[in-house]
């Protein structure tokens, strides 16, 4: 059976149990990994467990293993308690995200936006956002779910002229030859 994943977003995964007070290790999986120092609170949650919302009593972060944080939960007093924690969610509220400079989204907010031609003509739907590699400072592409089958967009200024996550659009220009050369694909 699985359980409904509870709105908000995962910024890290319990790995295993730290120390003997009920303090756990977790992947962290935010681009702002410091912000977890100053977390209050957190939702827990898997497949497999209902969505719980506890208190985090203290938080720091490791550089062993690739980078860790270790967490203390109220109510985890133990490595048994610890131990049960494994493979829990660390969820917060989509409203407490840092938030990003313009011109930056996150690929949540953009998968399941309509993309529009300037004339309102319905290109289609945002179906993932596809990286280059480790280097963030790459253009993300686009991966639309068209009539005409993928079509693949970058996400430049010059191209998406107008983002709009809140209205779930994105409105573009595209440059002569890019329907025709994702025709071809």
């Amino acid at each position: 059976m699985s359980i409904e994943e509870p709105a908000g977003v995962t910024i890290a995964r319990i790995l295993r149990p730290h120390g003997r007070r009920g303090e756990v290790a977790a992947e962290i999986l935010t681009d702002f990994p410091e912000r977890l120092k100053a977390l209050t609170s957190a939702t827990l949650w898997s497949e497999r467990t209902a969505p719980r919302r506890v208190v985090v009593r203290s938080c720091w972060l490791s550089r062993s293993r690739g980078g860790q944080a270790i967490l203390h939960f109220e109510g985890s007093n133990s490595i048994s308690d610890a131990e049960k924690l494994v493979g829990l969610d660390v969820r917060i509220p989509l409203s407490e995200r840092m938030q990003l400079p313009g011109g930056i989204y996150y690929i949540t907010d953009l998968i399941g936006c309509e993309v529009r031609d300037t004339s309102g003509s319905r290109i289609g739907a945002v179906r993932d956002v596809q990286t280059t590699g480790e280097d963030v400072a790459g253009t993300p592409i686009l991966v639309i779910d068209s009539p005409k089958g993928e079509v693949l967009i970058p996400l430049a200024q010059e191209i998406c002229v107008r983002v709009d996550t809140a209205a779930r659009v994105i409105e573009v220009v595209l440059p002569e030859g890019l329907r025709d050369l994702n025709a071809g694909s």
